[in-house]
């Protein structure tokens, strides 16, 4: 036990040097162009050094040809189509089947993809891309069917970008970089008719009043500026759509078969240049490597149908990258096959990738004690087991993986309705009540929940903040959430949740139950909590939390329900709007702090957890519209500041911490889970922005796991700067 624990405590002391040493050495913020071709990124500090001269630090293994892995059934995938996927579920497959223009090696270096060369001429206002001749199309069989050209950019876009067409997912990045995309995007969507119904209060139809004129208004401003009908369109005339009004109105442009231009709506500093946790990445191009610029060929729409095109399957969709999915069952197996064609002839694939649906961890566990699988994602009590037992047989073999990108949040939803459709009046007007949301604030300490994944440091999984941390850092070093935990007085020891402060929310949860109870509101309110019903794992976790908001916060202030769905949660729980809340995190598309408070402000159509989960615009209580209100002002302020990134790191703390004390939302957790792998995590894509981290594409894999003792060498070489 001792010699495990001295291993564990060894890789996370070389990894938290590296992280330190690397920040220390990268260059400030920059407003040069940059230059990329194949063999260089200009602007971006080298980490690829030798190890230090005698160091052995050798892991030789036999590889593996097949890799087979896992997937819960709560995180089935419901869509094939890439330009509508926004979830984890769906992208961690589909990004090693389609390629987009760039991608990011093991260290975050941005390496090219289907674009060889890119840059910006004036300062990252206009970003050319050049592409490489011959990249294929091909079918579910690796059968070519055309090649990729840039106008499957324009496609791809347009797509994206029609709100009749993908239902106004993926727009957020490009309505808020690219010329003319909101317009595009507006002018598409139109308008719906003012429909004020019968039973509305004075608030309400005020708010469906100024809605309905502020679309109108938006839509007639883009007609004119474009000199456009102010017709709206219909949903056919929409799906009908060629490039041709498209290409009038947005900043891209495809003027021969292998070159692409974007241009953006101004200088913005996260297109220029930017720190990140291991490198000083190309703005803009950082965007590029995420699916809401990624191709679509216009020919295989025809064939389709628009919305055939929509609900594509692995079967008549076409891929460009690694892998095809030549086999797919809901619930069941799904089979990834090297692409034949795959442009890239270099690198190294496995021959398939296999995904195994189970209904629980448990479960993957016994799959892979039996070598049904390559990898397992240890469970509390599996951890517990085997760290306890030196005799386990996988007591020298559990490593704890490096931390994704997700911050993970309590996600509160301001109109919650009931199974009929009606509003769940007795929650709304709680939640909307800042004293009862303070009291969860410093009053639930998750502890117990990060045991869940990480009983050995449960407190490596403590997340403070919105914003993920590594993302971005101030010109002398220090992590942005670093200085937004300074601003809230947090200071995590290692030990304990920080953030609780039980005075306080004793405090809080008085003054809440007066004002309440004066207004009509009966304790303990219900809150309701949805989990995937198969699940016995949710299940577990779920009555962790029930039992911690019952120890922190008392059964006489709230009561958890625990409750189920039975495969999707956006149609049978989001959709219809029955949760109190979720726990559900954000991945940063690209490194600025905009990408995680901009998904929260109000009033915005874009802002997808405002839209999507917390419904944060069909709030009625002036309080709580008010405090929404200035925290968008302030993320909007920041935004606006283009010249001096520590001012703007500096004014995006500001209202990150304006939006925890208010306690919009609740930040939760980090993911750190244990792990025993046959693949080096060291060899695999990293980046803390994006999607390219799911690709399986040039990992390192050993045909017997990899023990605890080689991953402490793993780790140091990593750090040395040895490696791909």
């Amino acid at each position: 036990m001792k010699k495990l624990l001295a291993i564990l405590l060894t890789v996370c002391f070389m990894l938290g040097v590296f992280a330190a040493c690397t920040n220390d050495n990268t260059p400030a913020n920059t407003n040069e162009p940059a230059s990329n071709n194949n063999n260089e990124n200009p602007g971006q500090t080298q980490t690829n050094t030798p190890v230090s001269e005698g160091l052995d630090l050798s892991v030789s293994k036999e590889p593996k040809k097949d890799w087979v892995t896992y997937l819960t059934l709560a995180n089935e995938m419901e869509t094939f189509n890439i330009l509508y996927s926004q979830n984890n579920k769906e992208l961690r497959v589909l990004t090693s089947c389609i390629d987009g223009l760039l991608s990011n090696d093991n260290r975050g270096n941005l390496v090219p993809a289907i674009a060889e060369t890119w840059g910006t001429e004036d300062g990252g206002k206009t970003w050319t891309f050049n592409l490489r001749k011959g990249v294929q199309w091909v079918n579910m069989n690796g059968e070519p069917m055309q090649e990729v050209k840039a106008e499957d950019w324009l496609v791809g876009l347009e797509w994206v970008l029609n709100f009749y067409k993908n239902e106004a997912a993926n727009t957020s990045m490009p309505t808020e970089m690219i010329e003319g995309a909101a317009d595009y995007y507006a002018y598409v969507a139109g308008y719906q008719d003012l429909e004020i119904p019968a039973d509305a209060d004075a608030a309400t139809k005020e708010k469906l009043t100024k809605d309905y004129e502020k679309a109108k208004a938006k839509f007639e401003a883009v007609c004119e500026k474009y000199d456009l009908e102010p017709v709206r369109l219909t949903a056919d005339e929409a799906k009908s759509m060629d490039l041709t009004v498209f290409k009038k109105m947005v900043g891209i442009e495809a003027p021969d078969d292998y070159t692409l231009i974007y241009h953006c709506v101004a200088e913005l500093p996260y297109f220029a240049t930017w720190l990140s946790f291991f490198s000083v990445c190309s703005g803009f191009a950082t965007v590029a490597t995420y699916n809401c610029l990624y191709p679509a060929p216009q020919a295989l729409i025809d064939q389709l149908g628009v919305d055939g095109f929509y609900a594509c399957t692995n079967e008549n969709m076409w891929y460009n990258g690694c892998y095809t999915i030549t086999h797919y069952i809901n619930g069941n197996e799904k089979v990834l096959t090297k692409n034949p064609m795959y442009w890239d002839t270099d690198c190294t694939l496995f021959d398939t990738v296999t995904y195994k649906m189970v209904e629980s961890g448990d479960v993957a566990f016994q799959m892979f004690q039996a070598g049904e699988l390559d990898y397992i994602e240890l469970t509390e009590s599996n951890l517990r087991t085997i760290y306890n037992s030196e005799s386990n047989e996988f007591h020298d073999y559990i490593v704890e993986a490096r931390p994704t990108k997700y911050s993970y949040q309590l996600h509160l939803c301001w109109d919650k309705r009931d199974e009929n459709g009606d509003p769940d009046v007795n929650w709304n007007t709680a939640i909307a009540n800042e004293n009862f949301r303070l009291a969860w604030y410093y009053g639930l300490d998750a502890t117990a929940y990060l045991a869940r994944t990480n009983f050995i440091y449960p407190q490596h999984c403590a997340n403070y903040c919105y914003t993920m941390s590594n993302l971005v850092s101030f010109s002398d070093g220090t992590d942005y959430t670093d200085r937004v935990m300074e601003k809230l007085g947090i200071s995590p020891d290692g030990e304990n949740y920080a953030r609780v402060d039980a005075a306080k929310a004793a405090e809080y949860k008085a003054k809440a139950m007066e004002e309440l109870t004066a207004k009509g509101v009966t304790f303990p309110v219900v809150v309701d909590y949805y989990i995937q019903g198969s699940s016995q794992t949710a299940l577990d976790t779920a009555n962790v939390l029930k039992q911690m908001f019952s120890d922190c916060l008392g059964d006489d202030f709230v009561t958890l329900n625990i409750k189920t769905y039975i495969s999707s949660v956006n149609k049978e729980v989001r959709n219809p709007q029955l949760a109190s809340f979720y726990i559900n995190g954000w991945g940063a598309d690209y490194a600025d702090p905009q990408n995680y408070l901009g998904q929260e402000t109000y009033g915005m159509d874009n802002a997808y957890y405002s839209v999507s989960y917390s419904k944060a615009n069909n709030i009625t209580d002036e309080n709580l519209i008010a405090v929404y209100e200035e925290f968008t002002n302030m993320v909007n302020a920041a935004n606006a500041i283009v010249d001096d990134m520590d001012a703007r790191y500096e004014a995006y703390a500001e209202a990150e911490k304006y939006m925890l004390e208010h306690a919009l939302v609740i930040p939760w957790y980090k993911n750190v889970l244990w792990q025993v792998t046959h693949v080096n995590d060291y060899s695999k894509i990293y980046a803390p922005y994006g999607i390219q981290g799911e690709k399986f594409k040039n990992w390192e894999t050993s045909v017997d796991p990899y023990t605890t003792e080689d991953y402490a060498k793993l780790a140091e070489a990593y750090a040395a700067g040895a490696g791909k």
